[in-house]
């Protein structure tokens, strides 16, 4: 299946973006850079918009979550948008029991533990048009208010979506769900599979809807040794992928505490790899081979220092990217909420300008 024609990447307005430039191995005249948590608590506009709505309610009000894309593009100047949602979103849509707890994160109304449980997933079905309706649409509307901006695709990876089904709430080491993957590997494979397809498909709805590239998220890789995550989350991962492995359209891989798991993260079908803080840009590429366009790797913590040891640490990580054949800046992890948006302003001027 090929990207209907009015979709920005086939229409033109954002084939030759500078995200997507990079993202497909180039240098563009401006270095593009976007950061993960761009809309979010960090911006007091964002806290207006979200007064008194849930966050799961706040990503399926399609006006509302196409606004909270927005605001951060207006604000900051970057050169793309991220679709808001959250990694659970797709749980929510598939019929799974789960909140968001402000303070703690989401949480199930029972964890998924046996192949009783999973099967009751599978009973469920795959994600019908009707569910997916909130997402296009506000994918829809926030296209076409980013005009020649283009919009990433947002969703989980399959073992990062098991981990808070198989714990039911977020978790430090993951003990219950790396467990259940030595413990039952069977019925771990069939939660993996559910979760491949549920996350590629909300995946797949966005770029169909206009996203012009995919990232997929996992979270809680880095908790993985590489030889589990090679055989136990690697393959619904590149399950996840297949999903938009049709359409012309570039994907990113990001995990956090993954420096160790950086080829085979690449290998699962991503395009783009996004580097943690942890990790410098040059000694990623020269792991990956020198062949493969990369993102990051601010440190968020660095955002809160003054600005000639950001302004420094922000000149290195433009340095080091450079080894790389593409490259995006961006944050190694999340915006702290904490963070100061006029900060975010400025590093992304330096980028420009840099």
């Amino acid at each position: 299946m090929s990207l209907p024609p009015t979709h920005p990447l086939v229409d033109g307005r954002t084939t030759h973006s500078a995200l997507v430039t990079a993202y497909s191995g180039g240098r563009p005249a401006r270095r593009p850079v976007w950061f993960m948590r761009q809309a979010g608590r960090s911006l007091p506009e964002y806290r207006a918009a979200r007064a008194g709505t849930a966050m799961l309610d706040a990503c399926l009000t399609p006006e509302l979550a196409s606004e909270l894309t927005l605001q951060p593009v207006r604000r900051h100047d970057v050169d793309a948008g991220i679709f808001f949602s959250d990694i659970v979103v797709p749980l929510r849509l598939a019929g799974v029991d789960v909140v968001i707890e402000p303070g703690v994160g989401p949480v199930l109304g029972s964890a998924v533990r046996t192949a009783d449980d999973v099967a009751r997933l599978h009973d469920a079905g795959p994600l019908t048009a009707e569910a997916l309706a909130p997402i296009t649409e506000a994918v829809g509307l926030t296209v076409a208010a980013l005009g020649s901006t283009p919009l990433i695709g947002f969703a989980g990876a399959p073992f990062t979506l098991a981990a808070y089904l198989v714990e039911g709430r977020p978790s430090r080491d993951h003990l219950a769900a790396r467990t259940l993957m030595h413990a039952d590997p069977d019925t771990w494979a069939a939660l993996m599979a559910w979760a491949a397809d549920v996350t590629g498909e909300f995946l797949r709805a966005q770029v169909l809807a206009g996203a012009s590239a995919a990232q997929l998220f996992d979270s809680w890789a880095g908790s993985l040794s590489l030889a589990d995550y090679e055989t136990h989350a690697a393959p619904w991962s590149a399950r996840a992928f297949r999903h938009v492995s049709d359409l012309d359209v570039r994907t990113v891989h990001f995990g956090t505490g993954t420096s160790e798991l950086l080829v085979a993260m690449r290998d699962v079908g991503a395009d783009v790899v996004g580097v943690d803080y942890r990790l410098p840009l040059d000694e990623a590429n020269r792991r990956l081979g020198g062949r493969t366009p990369l993102q990051g790797n601010i440190d968020p913590a660095l955002l809160a220092a003054p600005w000639p040891v950001l302004e420094a640490h922000v000149r290195d990580v433009i340095a080091r990217g450079a080894h790389a054949p593409g490259h995006v800046v961006n944050l190694g992890h999340g915006v702290p909420p904490e963070t100061d948006p006029d900060v975010l302003t400025r590093v992304a001027a330096l980028v420009h300008e840099a």
